[in-house]
């Protein structure tokens, strides 16, 4: 698809959650290269040892903490382009009538309700400039127009959420300036794969990188793998 893009960042603010390892770090990595200041953020700090970004305190499930985490941004930097939201947590992965009822409330906390206050908080630097953008990392194991079966249905649900929340902050504000996107990365060596996965971080992270390149004209609104648009 042919999208608009900027060809360098330099200038622009992003914050990337769950900056630390995964695809998160290689977002980060992405990001740095492009020439963009990139916030990392990492429940500890000190787990981000690249100096080419600034480490930022950010735990998604706590809401004091990711209110000072905008705050730091807007006294720092005075306005904010782009949030990755991209911090998650797998499920312990059983059917559901087994699952654990501590494990659905932590992974909807991380992966949903998480992604939805930390937009919520960012939302006003965001819509200061026209073309600020959200990136969710979402999942086809969330995708309403597949089959759900084989376990992990807080994660599943989680992911079908943070669609509903791309879909919602399309329709609320698109007319705002705001470019708000889904995106699948495809079965990535993380920890929550456990090693079985094909794809490394890097590739994973191409897509998100992609769309935080969105200028405002771009497309919003949707759900994307591998740079093309796919079914909800």
């Amino acid at each position: 698809m042919d999208v608009p893009l900027y060809d360098s960042l330099d200038g622009q603010i992003v914050l990337v959650t769950g900056a630390t390892r995964g695809i998160g770090k290689a977002i980060a990595d992405g990001l740095v290269d492009l020439d963009a200041t990139v916030y990392a953020g990492a429940r500890d700090t000190g787990d981000i040892a690249a100096t080419d970004r600034q480490a930022i305190e950010l735990d998604v499930t706590d809401d004091d903490g990711m209110v000072a985490a905008v705050d730091r941004i807007e006294r720092e930097q005075g306005r904010l382009d782009v949030l990755v939201n991209n911090a998650g947590v797998m499920d312990s992965r059983e059917p559901l009538d087994e699952m654990p009822t501590d494990v659905i409330d932590h992974t909807l906390d991380t992966n949903l309700r998480g992604a939805v206050l930390m937009t919520k908080y960012a939302l006003p630097l965001l819509l200061a400039e026209e073309g600020g953008r959200v990136v969710t990392m979402a999942s086809g194991l969330g995708a309403i127009t597949e089959s759900q079966s084989g376990g992990t249905p807080a994660y599943r649900i989680s992911k079908t959420g943070v669609n509903g929340l791309t879909k919602y902050l399309d329709g609320e504000y698109a007319a705002d300036g705001l470019i708000a996107n889904s995106v699948c990365p495809g079965y990535v060596q993380t920890d929550m794969t456990e090693g079985s996965a094909p794809r490394t971080p890097e590739k994973g992270a191409e897509t998100p990188v992609w769309l935080a390149r969105f200028r405002p004209d771009a497309p919003s609104g949707r759900f994307w793998r591998d740079r093309a648009e796919i079914e909800w």
